[in-house]
């Protein structure tokens, strides 16, 4: 995808930047809390996170969101199960795709013909589809939009921290060990760059637990994100550990926590979950409380 496509990156042409300043913000005024999910680094759960935090928001209650502006490899559509969803809605006004009744979803992945095809777009053109994004998705009023960003400091993490002012903060992913967490202090050091606070940081892969035998097994270290939250001064958020069941359920579209709710990984994400409403003003997570199998909506 060059540079075009059916939705050209929409239709209809751009909007002078005044504009679209304009609306972008009249859209954000209607949603109480924007997170943005970001990583130092690729491969450490990042989208598998930020998927499972919007799930547990929705299944929670909350009017929830989840914008995916990884535009060069946007996993969300295969994480939910939405693969092949159509945008229903008119170029000016897109209709984000529902996975349930409190769960709407916005993805580059739902405008590619073809998602073995590369997008292959230099920085401008990535500022221009996460301006319309913000600018043209309906979402109507939410509790929680959470942003799934692309690992790094690059591009699209910067357009978002500059489009969209008076966002809540960063939770921040990183796996233990030291090549990770070398990347996650850049990625902290930027938020505190461009005016983003650090919600907090979680440790995913956070050892593993045998299903056999219920030994612990630190593959990837372990403690290595609590520690280096110290360090940097900001919120520890919690430890998921390895989980296959957590790995298999996002291959196959279903992130549905309710089906591990006895497992150890779902049980630190909804303290996770329950840190982060606490922040935000909301209330815990209900015990038990997953994502519940309500697809519906436009597909």
């Amino acid at each position: 995808m060059e540079g075009s496509g059916s939705h050209g990156p929409f239709a209809g042409g751009q909007k002078p930047a005044d504009e679209t300043s304009e609306r972008i913000a009249c859209r954000m005024q209607l949603i109480a809390h924007k997170i943005m999910v970001l990583s130092g680094k690729g491969g450490v759960g990042k989208s598998t996170v930020a998927g499972n935090l919007a799930v547990s928001l929705a299944a929670a209650g909350r009017r929830t969101g989840l914008l995916d502006i990884d535009i060069h490899g946007p996993s969300i559509p295969k994480l939910l199960g939405l693969e092949g969803a159509l945008l229903p809605g008119p170029a000016e006004a897109l209709l984000p795709v529902s996975f349930n009744e409190n769960l709407k979803v916005m993805s580059i992945g739902f405008l590619l013909p073809d998602d073995r095809e590369a997008v292959i777009w230099r920085g401008p053109m990535k500022h221009k589809l996460i301006s319309q994004f913000l600018a043209q998705v309906e979402w109507g009023e939410l509790d929680y939009l959470v942003v799934d960003a692309p690992p790094g400091t690059g591009d699209e993490p910067l357009s978002i921290a500059q489009l969209v002012h008076g966002a809540d903060g960063a939770v921040v992913v990183t796996t233990p060990q030291e090549v990770a967490l070398t990347d996650v202090r850049k990625c902290i050091s930027f938020c505190h760059r461009v005016g983003l606070p650090v919600i907090g940081v979680i440790e995913n892969m956070s050892g593993f637990v045998c299903p056999q035998c219920g030994g612990r097994f630190a593959i990837f270290k372990e403690g290595g994100g609590e520690a280096l939250a110290r360090e940097m001064g900001v919120p520890f958020l919690g430890k998921i550990p390895v989980d296959p069941r957590i790995v298999e359920a996002g291959d196959a579209g279903r992130p549905d926590l309710d089906q591990q709710a006895g497992g150890e990984a779902a049980r630190a994400f909804r303290r996770v979950v329950e840190r982060i409403l606490e922040g935000g003003g909301g209330t815990a997570v209900p015990e038990g409380a997953g994502a519940r199998d309500t697809k519906g909506g436009s597909r």
